[in-house]
């Protein structure tokens, strides 16, 4: 399952604050207003509630997942976070406008032989937690962002490495909206375990032999929105539309170059 509008959401709004870019990858996004920060004063900001999450069953399938979430956004003097798949994270360095920093994800991307007739033979792709190290900076309405993803579950998931920018416009005091392109990068590891087909894989399953390498991953638009419904109660959507390159465009088991992951939420404020 493919779930970095999470991660990219963690930085392009407070959905779970990304829940980015990714992802994912969560989130990233702009600061929210210093009104939504904390009602209390305190330096703690948290925020809860339900969320929702819909995405292709694997990378290149053509059928499609919905997942219950939870969509959270907890912080500390913005050192410390819960975010999104970010289930804790530290902003070791940061300004007003920059943070670099790192976190343990937990990224549910997975691949089963029973999702798809397809892939009988081929074995399944286990989900797992992930380092992340990432920055970010603001300049103005713009905010850039990379971030770099490492499996350290033994998962064959390898490393994912994403750049992105968001423009943050503010249509009104309770609606603030990103958008901005980004790209991701996946190492050998990654496209092998996701995309190639060995010759194992091929006589097991009837699939053509497929042969991969480091490359770009995909090409992606992110969007996130927001609205305070009340000074308690936000909703908030986070998109990512991105179209596979390369390896994992041209490989056998991808069935759709176009992938949509959307996640959704309602969060109260405390």
């Amino acid at each position: 399952m493919s779930i970095c509008v999470l991660s990219r959401a963690a930085v392009f709004g407070v959905c779970a604050g990304w829940l980015g870019s990714a992802i994912a990858d969560v989130p990233e996004i702009p600061d929210a207003p210093v009104a939504a920060q904390s009602l209390s004063g305190s330096k703690w900001k948290v925020s809860i509630g339900p969320g929702i999450m819909v995405s292709p069953k694997y990378p290149g399938a053509r059928a499609m997942a919905v997942l219950p979430l939870p969509s959270v956004d907890i912080s500390y003097d913005d050192r410390v976070f819960s975010q999104a798949l970010d289930v804790l994270g530290l902003n070791l360095l940061k300004g007003d406008d920059w943070h670099v920093g790192t976190a343990i994800s937990f990224d549910f991307q997975s691949r089963n032989e029973s999702d798809d007739p397809r892939l009988r033979g081929l074995g399944n792709v286990h989900a797992g937690p992930k380092l992340k190290l990432f920055a970010d900076y603001s300049v103005s309405f713009v905010t850039g962002s990379v971030s770099a993803m490492q499996d350290i579950a033994a998962t064959g998931q390898g490393l994912l490495v994403s750049a992105d920018l968001a423009a943050n416009l503010p249509v009104t005091p309770k609606l603030p909206v990103s958008v901005g392109p980004g790209v991701t990068w996946a190492n050998a590891v990654y496209t092998r375990t996701l995309f190639g087909v060995s010759p194992q894989q091929s006589a097991a399953s009837g699939m053509t032999a497929y042969g991969t390498s480091s490359g770009v991953r995909d090409v992606h638009l992110n969007g996130y929105a927001s609205y305070d419904f009340t000074p308690h109660w936000t909703g908030s959507v986070a998109a990512t539309v991105g179209k596979l390159q390369r390896f994992a465009a041209d490989s056998p088991i991808t069935q759709r170059k176009v992938e949509l992951n959307v996640f959704a939420g309602l969060n109260y404020r405390f």
